[in-house]
């Protein structure tokens, strides 16, 4: 009967109890005894459906407890994910007018300083030289800092990297292998961020190489595999920047592995593998 209650066939068991109670009754002579036992078992089975019930009733607030909290839990979420993009967008603005403009501001001075000394016949001194190629790259490193502070994907595509990359004149292949199926949003940002920015080291330092990324779906984590045969030496390792060290912190926070460094054939690999979650 307290099973029954509980998962809601109070008609059937007080049914079945009725027959029960109704043939103890009839099995018996019409005796008090016979009586009182009656309506001492009706009391129990009164006693187990009540149980059932507030049994049925307490497994019910529970869920919908753990379900308020879980929609807290996501509504918390969503705030702290619509703060942080807003965030970044204060960051990138603050970026672009203070940062931008001074870099802007040297490269010229030293690019109209180089122009003037080669049309005078002098000979251009190396520390300016230095300076015009190191604002150049700081203004492609900024415009690119830039571009991810701006961009709130995940976009799951990283066929939109290899297609940029391939316009910007790097060889690249893509391969998927194993049962594709849905990322979580950390997962999805993380694989996108790491292809990225191996994408974006390849094109800076391997020179005219051939690239291959690859995506490798397992039971319970994705492998992220990118391999360039460029001018990388097993024997000079690179120091890591600040590229490889974000890389690092989100497969790490993650709870998964990377491997950054130069192959022993030459050239560049950037292993990284990211436990799968249930997508949200």
């Amino acid at each position: 009967m307290h099973t029954a209650s509980r998962t809601g066939h109070r008609g059937t068991a007080a049914a079945a109890v009725a027959v029960f109670l109704g043939g103890y009754a009839a099995a018996g002579s019409a005796t008090s005894d016979i009586v009182r036992e009656t309506l001492l078992l009706a009391g129990w089975f009164l006693c187990a459906l009540v149980t059932g019930l507030a049994d049925r009733n307490w497994r019910a607030y529970l869920r919908q407890t753990e379900q308020r909290a879980l929609e807290a839990e996501r509504t918390r979420e969503e705030a702290a994910l619509r703060r942080a993009g807003e965030e970044r967008l204060r960051i990138a603005r603050e970026l672009h007018d203070s940062l931008t403009h001074s870099i802007s501001i040297v490269k010229l001075q030293a690019g109209v300083a180089v122009h003037l000394a080669r049309k005078r016949g002098e000979e251009v001194p190396p520390a300016l030289l230095a300076i015009q190629e190191a604002s150049g790259e700081a203004m492609r490193e900024l415009r690119a800092t830039l571009e991810v502070l701006r961009t709130d994907e995940p976009t799951g595509a990283p066929a939109l990297l290899v297609e940029r990359a391939r316009a910007a004149g790097l060889a690249v292949d893509l391969t998927v292998t194993g049962e594709e199926r849905p990322l979580t949003a950390t997962v999805d940002r993380a694989m996108y961020r790491i292809v990225q920015e191996a994408l974006t080291n390849a094109a800076r330092h391997a020179g005219p190489a051939k690239v291959s990324v690859r995506l490798a779906y397992g039971g319970g984590d994705l492998t992220v595999l990118v391999e360039d045969d460029g001018a990388a030496d097993p024997s000079r390792p690179p120091e890591p920047g600040i590229g490889l060290t974000g890389m690092r912190e989100r497969v790490t926070a993650l709870g998964g592995t990377l491997d950054a460094a130069p192959r022993e054939e030459g050239g560049f690999a950037v292993r990284a593998r990211l436990p799968l979650g249930e997508a949200g």
